[in-house]
């Protein structure tokens, strides 16, 4: 391992950068695609005696698939993919990403955009766990709503209204939260549970957008679109029974991207910005940053072949989009970072993006934002959503509770949140 490690550095970071910098953006991404398209036709077990280059090798790799295939299904290869067996994760977390195998999802980073939206995903995974107990969901609120509004392109885009149970004749706080998925997968249905779960435990209305996703519509598609949905509902919050003075921000994975990337639009367009934002483990550059994504490289369910694929698609066509402020969030100067309100960072262990979320905390503090930073052992990235059945999801999902009752002047209906277990600040 060490040999292979010294050699991986080798080839990432002195010979792949100039390679990229003579090749240029766009025949990176040709051969990115050439690449993807090798794998999915490549044969799925070893055949030293085949032929290794030319037109030979190509017909001995046609005719070999297919038999693989079929060698693949008859052994049982292909009932499970591989889980996580770091041996980090928790027994709850564990039993998640095991059972999130056993639905046998295809490697997502090898599959057409379309192919791996439908494959199973974690959250099919925890509704699985959930039945194996005997645990009823989802969630029950007060209401749920789905409403067409414009999006950034002269459509329309769906967004679904989360109210709680039980409400006065006051107007309720409104929270934004947007789901993830690299900005390719996942819908407002992937991310349900965790909108039910932050309706209930602040007593706001929850309001989620389905932004426009790549490649149908690379950047910055989506973040026009949740800029657009943000502005509507502050303008329609009324309508719905909101109040529009008190309103927060927050999402999970590019949905932690996206969240402070609107409030400093917001801020540059002289409009008001959201009282609080919550960032659940983000991702704060297109770059592939840190030590997480050595030590979290094989993560479940997002790992670095993975991460790669979705920036590969987001950013088809416009490479130079990752070095976008709304993107890469941790080349933002002091006047940026000061545009944001109070603002919650949750980061989860076993997550290829912990590093760059720590980063982006570690400079909200130093330029004076008010920030608090709540680190989770022994859970994965998308965890946040699993409170049915994952402890350490729903104390994150109390946090992020209580960081927007506070900033909504509403300390009355917090609730004491226990620490997360084993969650001390270390270097990331």
């Amino acid at each position: 391992m060490a040999v292979t490690r010294h050699h991986v550095h080798d080839e990432e970071d002195e010979e792949l950068p100039e390679f990229r910098q003579k090749a240029g953006a766009g025949r990176m991404a040709e051969l990115g695609e050439q690449f993807l398209a090798a794998k999915r036709q490549a044969p799925t077990r070893p055949h030293p005696h085949a032929p290794d280059e030319g037109i030979s090798e190509r017909i001995a790799g046609m005719l070999a698939k297919p038999l693989d295939h079929v060698r693949d299904v008859l052994s049982g290869k292909q009932k499970e993919m591989a889980t996580d067996a770091s041996g980090l994760l928790d027994p709850q977390a564990q039993a998640i990403v095991d059972a999130h195998a056993s639905l046998g999802p295809l490697p997502l980073e090898i599959l057409e955009p379309d192919q791996a939206r439908a494959q199973p995903d974690l959250h099919d995974a925890v509704k699985k766990v959930m039945a194996d107990k005997g645990i009823d969901g989802p969630e029950p609120v007060g209401s749920v709503e789905d409403v067409l509004v414009p999006d950034a392109a002269g459509g329309q885009m769906r967004v679904r209204v989360y109210k709680p149970a039980a409400g006065g004749t006051e107007p309720l706080p409104v929270i934004m939260w947007i789901h993830g998925g690299g900005w390719v997968l996942s819908d407002t249905d992937t991310y349900d549970a965790s909108c039910r779960g932050l309706c209930n435990k602040t007593g706001a209305i929850v309001v989620s957008p389905d932004y426009r996703r790549a490649p149908e519509a690379v950047f910055p598609a989506s973040h026009d679109d949740v800029l657009a949905a943000y502005r509507w509902t502050a303008e329609h919050a009324a309508e719905f029974g909101g109040d529009p003075s008190r309103t927060g921000i927050g999402g999970e994975s590019v949905g932690g991207n996206m969240a402070p990337a609107t409030v400093l639009q917001l801020a540059q367009a002289g409009e008001q910005v959201p009282r609080a934002v919550v960032c659940v483990y983000p991702l704060t550059t297109g770059r592939q940053w840190g030590e997480s994504m050595d030590d979290a490289a094989d993560g479940r369910p997002l790992n670095r072949a993975l991460l790669s694929w979705m920036l590969m698609h987001a950013f088809q066509g416009v490479p130079e989009g990752e070095k976008d402020l709304r993107v890469d969030l941790l080349e933002w100067t002091g006047r940026e970072l000061t545009q944001l309100p109070p603002t919650l960072m949750i980061t989860a262990e076993r997550d290829v993006l912990r590093s760059q979320g720590w980063q982006f905390a570690g400079k909200l503090e130093a330029a004076g934002v008010p920030t608090t930073h709540r680190h989770y052992e022994g859970v994965m990235h998308d965890f946040f959503g699993a409170a049915a059945v994952l402890d350490k999801a729903e104390q994150a999902q109390q946090e992020a509770a209580q960081h927007f009752l506070r900033a909504f002047g509403d300390p009355l209906t917090e609730r004491p949140v226990p620490p997360p277990s084993a969650g001390t600040r270390r270097p990331a």
